[in-house]
């Protein structure tokens, strides 16, 4: 089975999320649906896995395995950020760190969702990615190879 890209991934949640036809609604259903990555361990729960830039606690790791792929777990303190933290994390786990590196999320642009959240949330989503692309460089300098 072929892992899908995060672009693939991406394209893949905004159909299905674009089937309901109201952004509130959308993020309604992303923010109350069943975790897909998981969670961050409480003894990883340390200052140096914290996401800066996130108006909560965000805690974002990452894990080398499968043939050189990102997993990542990651836990929020409040479901608004859990719920869209774990949609842009889900979108680049389990891909490569090259992968990773060449997609920029546009998902909540693309869903009608980013006008409806805050200057501070969007930059807490920001926060995230620039988190996760940090962790991808790191799992590329470290690969086995």
């Amino acid at each position: 089975m072929t892992v899908p890209l995060p672009r693939q991934r991406q394209d893949a949640l905004v159909v299905r999320y674009s089937a309901i036809p109201d952004a509130q609604e959308r993020l309604s259903a992303i923010i109350s649906r069943k975790p897909v990555l998981p969670p961050v361990p409480e003894e990883e729960r340390v200052d140096g896995n914290l996401v800066e830039g996130c108006q909560s606690r965000v805690w974002i790791t990452v894990e080398w395995r499968d043939e050189e792929r990102c997993h990542f777990r990651v836990l929020a303190e409040s479901a608004l950020v859990r719920g869209l933290v774990a949609l842009i994390c889900e979108i680049y786990s389990d891909a490569t760190p090259e992968e990773i590196l060449a997609v920029e999320p546009d998902i909540l642009e693309r869903l009608g969702i980013a006008r409806n959240l805050s200057p501070t949330r969007l930059n807490g989503v920001q926060a995230v990615h620039r988190h996760l692309v940090a962790l991808a460089r790191r799992c590329r300098y470290e690969s086995p190879l």
